[in-house]
């Protein structure tokens, strides 16, 4: 059902706008032929409006992939360098918050783990919402910030790296197979500022699945059985995930979370100084005003990156809104 009425919207909204764009049409004629070049601005008006319409419902469009209407998780690690960089991880925790409020999206934070003096050293969240994979999917990757760090008493710039990991959220109609004895099982106890982040008992699960490598760890819950559920699901969706980009002959994003957080692999730059940039490394897509990016501004970015892996460009995609 929910397949279905996502087709009979989209079938909806080309029908929408194939009538709107031949009403358009005749009202400009007509308004051309009894010389009426107030109706003609407005009509053209209309255009210019229908094709903006007309464009993101085509962005919307590529959001067709198995599990791009799914929810997900979005994963964060501060690369080497101490407080510098598990402060740039907090920050780009803030980020995705911020995109999912402007989207009207409910989130949990299911691990966090707080930095030695400012920051985070890791944290997941699970973002809640229509297409909320689809749109974050290609956020996976090394975000690099240069800044004039605030921890420095000698104000020098410094160069800050953290990785992020997004894979969908997948529900029981998915059956994903895990034998018990590929699974390193660790208990310990939760940390962090205070709330839902504090426990006084060793309820905290991280499982490793030791044929992939992949790590997952969650602490929200009281109950270590019930982190330990919450834990095999976030699992079960990043091995689907990875199976998920095997299929799409990405095999080198499956291994991404094993490769340095270092300039190698980074897919965006955040220049604070000596000027104010943001650029997708991967697109080409810019922004001058890295503070309302940082404020959750992501769309223009996963629009474009979006665009591109669907149609497999790498640049001169900047122009979709």
């Amino acid at each position: 059902m929910r397949e279905r009425t996502k087709l009979e919207s989209a079938t909806k909204s080309v029908m929408d706008i194939e009538a709107e764009l031949s009403d358009l049409v005749e009202i400009i004629e007509l308004a051309e032929m009894d010389d009426d070049s107030d109706m003609e601005a407005e009509a053209e008006a209309g255009l210019n409006a229908l094709a903006e319409g007309a464009k993101k419902a085509e962005l919307q469009a590529l959001l067709s992939g198995e599990a791009d209407g799914n929810d997900t998780y979005v994963e964060i690690h501060a690369g080497a360098g101490g407080t510098e960089a598990q402060d740039w991880a907090s920050m780009l925790f803030r980020m995705y918050l911020r995109w999912a409020e402007s989207r009207g999206f409910k989130y949990e934070t299911i691990q966090y783990m707080p930095g030695d003096e400012a920051g985070i050293k890791s944290a997941t969240l699970q973002i809640k919402g229509e297409d909320a994979y689809g749109w974050l999917k290609t956020e996976s990757g090394v975000h690099r910030l240069v800044r004039i760090s605030p921890f420095d008493s000698n104000a020098k710039r410094h160069t800050s790296f953290a990785s992020v990991w997004v894979y969908p959220v997948i529900d029981d109609s998915i059956d994903i197979d895990i034998n018990e004895s590929d699974l390193k099982v660790d208990t310990y106890r939760a940390s962090g500022a205070g709330g839902q982040h504090v426990n006084t008992t060793d309820s905290a699960i991280r499982i490793t699945h030791q044929p992939s490598g992949i790590v997952v760890q969650c602490q929200n819950q009281r109950s270590q059985h019930k982190n330990r559920a919450e834990a095999m699901s976030m699992l079960k969706a990043r091995l689907y995930e990875a199976e998920l980009r095997r299929r799409e002959d990405e095999a080198n994003a499956v291994a991404a979370s094993k490769t340095d957080i270092g300039w190698g692999h980074q897919i965006r730059s955040y220049v604070m100084q000596p000027y104010q940039m943001v650029k997708d490394l991967r697109t080409g897509e810019e922004s001058g005003q890295p503070q309302k990016v940082l404020d959750g501004a992501l769309d223009p970015f996963l629009a474009a990156s979006l665009a591109a892996r669907v149609h497999g460009e790498s640049k001169d995609v900047s122009d979709i809104d």
